[in-house]
Protein backbone atom coordinates (compact mmCIF):
# COMPACT_ATOMS: atom_id res chain seq x y z
CA UNK A 1 0.00 0.00 0.00
CA UNK A 2 3.01 2.22 0.85
CA UNK A 3 4.52 2.02 -2.38
CA UNK A 4 1.24 2.94 -4.24
CA UNK A 5 0.58 6.28 -1.88
CA UNK A 6 4.17 6.91 -2.59
CA UNK A 7 4.32 6.75 -6.34
CA UNK A 8 0.87 9.44 -6.56
CA UNK A 9 1.65 12.62 -7.97
CA UNK A 10 0.21 16.25 -7.49
CA UNK A 11 -2.66 15.98 -10.78
CA UNK A 12 -1.40 18.24 -13.81
CA UNK A 13 2.35 17.99 -12.44
CA UNK A 14 4.51 16.43 -15.50
CA UNK A 15 8.64 15.70 -15.70
CA UNK A 16 9.90 18.75 -16.71
CA UNK A 17 11.69 19.70 -19.14
CA UNK A 18 12.66 15.90 -19.36
CA UNK A 19 9.48 15.26 -20.42
CA UNK A 20 9.94 17.43 -23.55
CA UNK A 21 12.96 15.58 -24.40
CA UNK A 22 11.45 12.10 -24.14
CA UNK A 23 8.22 14.12 -26.45
CA UNK A 24 10.48 14.78 -29.57
CA UNK A 25 7.96 13.87 -31.59
CA UNK A 26 5.34 16.45 -30.28
CA UNK A 27 7.43 19.01 -30.55
CA UNK A 28 8.26 18.50 -33.77
CA UNK A 29 4.55 18.54 -34.77
CA UNK A 30 4.15 21.83 -32.40
CA UNK A 31 6.83 23.24 -34.51
CA UNK A 32 4.96 22.54 -37.60
CA UNK A 33 1.58 23.18 -36.41
CA UNK A 34 3.07 26.59 -35.24
CA UNK A 35 4.35 27.72 -38.90
CA UNK A 36 1.90 26.48 -41.13
CA UNK A 37 -0.92 28.74 -38.75
CA UNK A 38 1.74 31.70 -38.58
CA UNK A 39 2.14 31.38 -42.52
CA UNK A 40 -1.53 30.24 -43.31
CA UNK A 41 -2.85 33.08 -46.19
CA UNK A 42 0.57 34.47 -46.53
CA UNK A 43 1.72 35.12 -50.40
CA UNK A 44 5.01 35.46 -48.72
CA UNK A 45 5.56 32.90 -46.34
CA UNK A 46 8.99 31.90 -44.56
CA UNK A 47 10.36 34.82 -46.90
CA UNK A 48 9.16 37.37 -43.98
CA UNK A 49 11.95 35.40 -42.38
CA UNK A 50 14.04 37.89 -44.40
CA UNK A 51 11.97 41.20 -45.24
CA UNK A 52 11.59 42.13 -42.16
CA UNK A 53 15.04 42.00 -40.56
CA UNK A 54 15.87 43.59 -43.73
CA UNK A 55 13.60 46.86 -43.82
CA UNK A 56 14.50 46.84 -40.18
CA UNK A 57 18.53 46.77 -40.91
CA UNK A 58 17.43 49.23 -43.49
CA UNK A 59 15.94 52.11 -41.26
CA UNK A 60 18.32 51.78 -38.58
CA UNK A 61 21.65 51.80 -40.60
CA UNK A 62 20.39 55.12 -42.50
CA UNK A 63 19.31 56.37 -39.13
CA UNK A 64 22.30 55.09 -37.01
CA UNK A 65 24.83 54.90 -39.55
CA UNK A 66 24.14 57.64 -42.19
CA UNK A 67 22.80 60.24 -39.58
CA UNK A 68 23.95 59.97 -37.00
CA UNK A 69 27.35 59.20 -38.39
CA UNK A 70 28.14 56.25 -36.52
CA UNK A 71 29.85 55.04 -39.60
CA UNK A 72 33.06 55.10 -40.53
CA UNK A 73 33.88 57.26 -43.58
CA UNK A 74 36.83 59.46 -44.38
CA UNK A 75 34.28 62.45 -43.19
CA UNK A 76 34.21 60.49 -39.31
CA UNK A 77 37.10 58.66 -38.72
CA UNK A 78 35.88 58.18 -35.46
CA UNK A 79 32.87 56.07 -36.37
CA UNK A 80 32.58 52.04 -36.56
CA UNK A 81 34.35 50.23 -39.53
CA UNK A 82 31.79 47.88 -41.63
CA UNK A 83 29.45 49.39 -39.51
CA UNK A 84 26.68 47.76 -41.45
CA UNK A 85 27.64 44.05 -40.97
CA UNK A 86 28.47 45.27 -36.84
CA UNK A 87 24.76 46.51 -37.05
CA UNK A 88 23.22 43.54 -38.70
CA UNK A 89 25.16 40.69 -36.41
CA UNK A 90 23.09 42.65 -33.67
CA UNK A 91 19.77 42.40 -34.91
CA UNK A 92 19.95 38.91 -36.34
CA UNK A 93 20.35 37.54 -32.68
CA UNK A 94 18.45 40.51 -30.84
CA UNK A 95 14.96 39.30 -32.95
CA UNK A 96 15.53 35.61 -32.09
CA UNK A 97 15.40 36.81 -29.04
CA UNK A 98 12.84 38.86 -28.73
CA UNK A 99 10.76 36.67 -31.19
CA UNK A 100 11.27 33.21 -28.72
CA UNK A 101 10.47 35.40 -25.86
CA UNK A 102 7.54 37.03 -26.88
CA UNK A 103 6.01 34.08 -28.08
CA UNK A 104 7.10 31.88 -25.28
CA UNK A 105 5.61 34.24 -23.15
CA UNK A 106 1.79 33.92 -24.53
CA UNK A 107 2.66 30.56 -25.84
CA UNK A 108 0.21 28.91 -22.73
CA UNK A 109 -2.30 31.30 -23.39
CA UNK A 110 -2.50 30.95 -26.93
CA UNK A 111 -2.69 27.03 -26.58
CA UNK A 112 -5.37 27.06 -23.66
CA UNK A 113 -7.94 25.34 -25.20
CA UNK A 114 -4.97 22.17 -26.15
CA UNK A 115 -4.25 22.43 -22.36
CA UNK A 116 -7.60 22.09 -20.82
CA UNK A 117 -8.92 19.04 -23.51
CA UNK A 118 -5.83 16.58 -22.84
CA UNK A 119 -2.21 16.53 -20.98
CA UNK A 120 0.95 16.55 -22.45
CA UNK A 121 4.09 18.38 -21.01
CA UNK A 122 2.83 22.42 -20.85
CA UNK A 123 6.55 22.80 -21.11
CA UNK A 124 6.40 21.57 -24.99
CA UNK A 125 4.91 25.30 -25.97
CA UNK A 126 7.20 27.46 -24.51
CA UNK A 127 9.91 25.53 -26.01
CA UNK A 128 8.45 25.45 -29.27
CA UNK A 129 7.89 28.69 -29.47
CA UNK A 130 11.82 29.25 -29.23
CA UNK A 131 12.16 26.46 -31.40
CA UNK A 132 10.25 28.14 -34.32
CA UNK A 133 12.33 31.42 -33.60
CA UNK A 134 15.61 29.62 -34.65
CA UNK A 135 13.94 28.33 -37.75
CA UNK A 136 13.40 32.42 -38.73
CA UNK A 137 16.81 32.66 -37.24
CA UNK A 138 19.15 30.80 -39.44
CA UNK A 139 17.86 32.26 -42.70
CA UNK A 140 19.03 35.32 -41.88
CA UNK A 141 22.18 33.92 -40.29
CA UNK A 142 22.62 32.56 -43.97
CA UNK A 143 22.42 36.46 -44.97
CA UNK A 144 24.33 38.04 -42.53
CA UNK A 145 27.56 35.12 -43.34
CA UNK A 146 26.78 35.92 -46.99
CA UNK A 147 27.68 39.70 -46.30
CA UNK A 148 30.52 38.70 -44.07
CA UNK A 149 32.25 37.29 -46.79
CA UNK A 150 31.20 40.05 -48.83
CA UNK A 151 33.44 42.64 -46.48
CA UNK A 152 36.24 39.76 -46.24
CA UNK A 153 35.30 37.90 -43.80
CA UNK A 154 38.34 35.34 -42.38
CA UNK A 155 37.25 34.03 -38.88
CA UNK A 156 39.21 31.78 -36.86
CA UNK A 157 37.36 28.25 -35.22
CA UNK A 158 37.30 30.17 -32.00
CA UNK A 159 35.65 32.65 -33.17
CA UNK A 160 32.87 30.77 -34.82
CA UNK A 161 32.83 29.03 -31.38
CA UNK A 162 32.12 32.10 -29.74
CA UNK A 163 28.93 32.21 -32.16
CA UNK A 164 28.03 29.35 -31.23
CA UNK A 165 27.88 30.24 -27.78
CA UNK A 166 26.42 33.71 -27.76
CA UNK A 167 23.49 32.12 -29.60
CA UNK A 168 23.36 28.83 -26.42
CA UNK A 169 23.12 31.82 -24.62
CA UNK A 170 20.20 33.93 -26.14
CA UNK A 171 18.31 30.18 -26.61
CA UNK A 172 18.65 29.31 -22.67
CA UNK A 173 18.05 33.18 -21.51
CA UNK A 174 14.61 33.00 -24.03
CA UNK A 175 13.59 29.41 -22.94
CA UNK A 176 13.82 30.14 -19.04
CA UNK A 177 12.40 33.46 -19.29
CA UNK A 178 9.44 32.05 -21.64
CA UNK A 179 8.91 29.19 -18.84
CA UNK A 180 8.56 31.82 -16.17
CA UNK A 181 6.75 34.58 -17.84
CA UNK A 182 4.18 31.75 -19.97
CA UNK A 183 3.31 30.47 -16.43
CA UNK A 184 2.68 33.87 -14.92
CA UNK A 185 0.88 35.33 -17.78
CA UNK A 186 -1.81 32.29 -17.04
CA UNK A 187 -2.59 33.85 -13.62
CA UNK A 188 -1.93 37.85 -14.58
CA UNK A 189 -2.22 38.71 -18.13
CA UNK A 190 -0.48 42.13 -16.97
CA UNK A 191 2.76 39.91 -17.69
CA UNK A 192 2.47 40.53 -21.53
CA UNK A 193 2.72 43.79 -21.27
CA UNK A 194 5.71 43.54 -18.89
CA UNK A 195 7.47 41.33 -21.60
CA UNK A 196 6.68 43.99 -24.33
CA UNK A 197 8.62 46.49 -22.20
CA UNK A 198 11.55 44.08 -21.16
CA UNK A 199 11.90 43.70 -24.74
CA UNK A 200 11.95 46.89 -25.77
CA UNK A 201 14.15 47.24 -23.13
CA UNK A 202 16.43 44.84 -23.96
CA UNK A 203 16.88 46.07 -27.94
CA UNK A 204 18.88 49.36 -26.83
CA UNK A 205 20.25 47.97 -22.88
CA UNK A 206 22.75 46.04 -25.74
CA UNK A 207 25.38 47.10 -28.17
CA UNK A 208 23.10 46.46 -31.43
CA UNK A 209 23.42 49.88 -32.64
CA UNK A 210 26.00 51.34 -30.81
CA UNK A 211 29.77 50.30 -29.75
CA UNK A 212 29.43 49.31 -26.42
CA UNK A 213 33.01 51.44 -25.33
CA UNK A 214 30.62 54.85 -26.08
CA UNK A 215 28.86 52.77 -22.75
CA UNK A 216 32.23 53.00 -21.07
CA UNK A 217 33.42 56.20 -21.86
CA UNK A 218 30.05 57.57 -20.77
CA UNK A 219 28.98 55.19 -17.53
CA UNK A 220 32.72 54.78 -15.92
CA UNK A 221 34.42 51.17 -15.53
CA UNK A 222 32.64 50.40 -12.41
CA UNK A 223 28.71 50.50 -14.00
CA UNK A 224 30.32 49.29 -17.35
CA UNK A 225 31.20 46.20 -15.91
CA UNK A 226 27.65 45.78 -14.78
CA UNK A 227 26.32 46.67 -17.95
CA UNK A 228 28.01 43.60 -18.95
CA UNK A 229 26.47 41.45 -17.35
CA UNK A 230 23.52 41.01 -18.98
CA UNK A 231 23.67 37.89 -21.14
CA UNK A 232 22.09 39.58 -24.16
CA UNK A 233 25.00 42.06 -24.37
CA UNK A 234 27.74 39.15 -24.32
CA UNK A 235 25.80 37.33 -26.66
CA UNK A 236 25.29 40.14 -29.20
CA UNK A 237 29.17 40.69 -28.17
CA UNK A 238 29.96 37.46 -28.91
CA UNK A 239 28.30 37.78 -32.75
CA UNK A 240 30.44 40.83 -33.26
CA UNK A 241 33.64 38.90 -32.35
CA UNK A 242 33.34 36.42 -34.97
CA UNK A 243 31.44 38.08 -37.71
CA UNK A 244 32.16 41.76 -37.91
CA UNK A 245 35.77 41.86 -36.14
CA UNK A 246 37.35 39.88 -38.56
CA UNK A 247 35.74 42.32 -41.46
CA UNK A 248 38.01 44.58 -39.62
CA UNK A 249 41.67 45.12 -39.11
CA UNK A 250 41.34 43.72 -36.06
CA UNK A 251 41.87 47.17 -33.80
CA UNK A 252 38.01 48.10 -33.38
CA UNK A 253 36.95 46.95 -29.74
CA UNK A 254 35.58 44.22 -28.01
CA UNK A 255 35.16 43.83 -24.27
CA UNK A 256 38.46 42.13 -22.60
CA UNK A 257 38.12 38.68 -21.69
CA UNK A 258 35.14 38.02 -23.44
CA UNK A 259 36.16 34.85 -23.60
CA UNK A 260 37.87 33.66 -20.84
CA UNK A 261 35.08 35.25 -18.05
CA UNK A 262 32.07 37.18 -20.03
CA UNK A 263 31.06 34.03 -22.18
CA UNK A 264 31.09 31.70 -19.50
CA UNK A 265 29.57 34.14 -17.16
CA UNK A 266 26.65 34.69 -19.52
CA UNK A 267 26.05 30.47 -19.87
CA UNK A 268 26.03 30.42 -16.51
CA UNK A 269 23.75 33.15 -15.93
CA UNK A 270 21.33 31.92 -18.62
CA UNK A 271 21.25 28.45 -16.89
CA UNK A 272 20.14 30.10 -13.45
CA UNK A 273 17.10 31.75 -15.49
CA UNK A 274 16.39 28.61 -17.41
CA UNK A 275 16.54 26.87 -14.02
CA UNK A 276 14.40 29.72 -12.27
CA UNK A 277 11.60 29.34 -14.99
CA UNK A 278 11.80 25.69 -14.84
CA UNK A 279 11.03 25.85 -10.98
CA UNK A 280 8.33 28.62 -11.18
CA UNK A 281 6.99 26.72 -14.24
CA UNK A 282 6.31 23.25 -12.21
CA UNK A 283 5.09 25.20 -9.09
CA UNK A 284 2.22 26.96 -11.26
CA UNK A 285 1.31 24.27 -13.71
CA UNK A 286 -0.96 22.28 -11.89
CA UNK A 287 -3.53 24.86 -12.13
CA UNK A 288 -3.44 25.63 -15.48
CA UNK A 289 -6.00 24.63 -17.04
CA UNK A 290 -8.60 25.50 -14.23
CA UNK A 291 -7.54 29.32 -15.04
CA UNK A 292 -7.58 29.08 -18.29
Amino acid sequence: MSSNVDSLVKPGLGGGLGDVFRSRFLLKLLVRKELKVRYRGSVLGLLWSYVKPGVQFIVFYIALGVFLGLEKSPRNPGGLPNYAVYLFSGIVLINFFTEALGNAARSIVGNGGLIKKIYLPRELFPVASVWVSAVHFFPQLVVLVAACFVAGWHPNVIQLGAAVCGFIIVALLATGLGLLFGAINVYFRDSENFVDMLLMIATWASPVMYASTMVQSKLGEGWYNVYQTNPITIAVEAFHYTFWLPTTDGSAGIPPHLLSFWIPLGIVVSIAVLLLGQLTFRRLEGRFAQEL
